[in-house]
């Protein structure tokens, strides 16, 4: 309760550039931080990412391979935080920045292709299985992905059940779990809302005032809805978020 409060909070605090030069053009930049914001007080850690340039990205790496979808610092890890004033901080450095969340500290993301996503939605519903926070990402370089954000599952003592985070980039070479990535420890997913390149962007499909269920409730449903679409033209490259840069 006291995480939905503090989100609700947020939400229907008054934009400190209300009606001044905060809130600039349609108030976009105010909508942007206060979902940040939001997000933080919810308890997921951020730190800040790289944005768009074009269809490049603002990095200084020539040619970098997935533009405005990395942490800007090699410290993202120990640099996340859901300190309000920190992130505030960020925002003002660079207005345009996208965030990263951390997995693993607080939560997991479990990714999949966006019909995938859709499709397991469905039948957790018709289930009455709960679901949390939801993200998607469209207009990517090939297909949309759509993110279930989940209670993390920490460090278990069988590892043989756990991917670790050097496959969260690619685990869909696993046969057993075509097409889904299971971000945990050491890994990061783009935070709502971000820019991808061209007209992309990642959006709130269900927000993160939502309680975290355990991952374990919807891996089934998920994994059986990825099965499904397995040998369609879902670039693995498309939406990876890799651990490095």
């Amino acid at each position: 309760m006291e995480r939905k409060g503090r989100f609700s909070q947020w939400l229907r605090r008054p934009r400190s550039g209300a009606g001044g030069d905060h809130d600039t053009g349609a108030g976009a930049g105010g909508v942007r931080e206060d979902l940040l914001m939001a997000a933080a007080a919810a308890g997921f850690p951020l730190a800040p990412a790289a944005h768009p340039s074009g269809y490049g990205c603002s990095c200084d790496r020539i040619g970098c391979p997935t533009p405005g979808r990395h942490p800007v610092s090699f410290a993202w890890q120990t640099q996340a935080t859901t300190d309000p004033d920190k992130v505030a901080q960020w925002l003002r450095a660079d207005p345009r920045a996208n965030f990263i969340t951390a997995t693993g500290i607080v939560h997991d993301v479990l990714d999949v292709p966006v019909d995938a996503g859709r499709l397991a939605l469905e039948r957790l519903g018709a289930a009455e299985v709960e679901v949390g926070p939801v993200a998607t990402s469209s207009g990517d370089l090939q297909q949309g992905r759509m993110l279930f954000f989940s209670a993390t599952r920490g460090t278990p003592d069988d590892e043989d059940e756990w991917w670790p985070c050097e496959l969260d980039c690619h685990p869909e070479t696993m046969d057993e779990h075509p097409g889904l990535r299971w971000h945990c420890r050491g890994s990061y997913v783009l935070m709502p809302p971000a820019k991808l390149p061209g007209d992309g962007h990642v959006g709130w499909l269900l927000g993160p005032e939502r309680a975290l269920p355990d991952p374990l409730t919807l891996l089934e449903t998920l994994t059986d809805a990825c099965a499904q679409f397995v040998g369609e033209d879902h670039d693995a490259e498309s939406a990876a978020w890799p651990i490095g840069r």
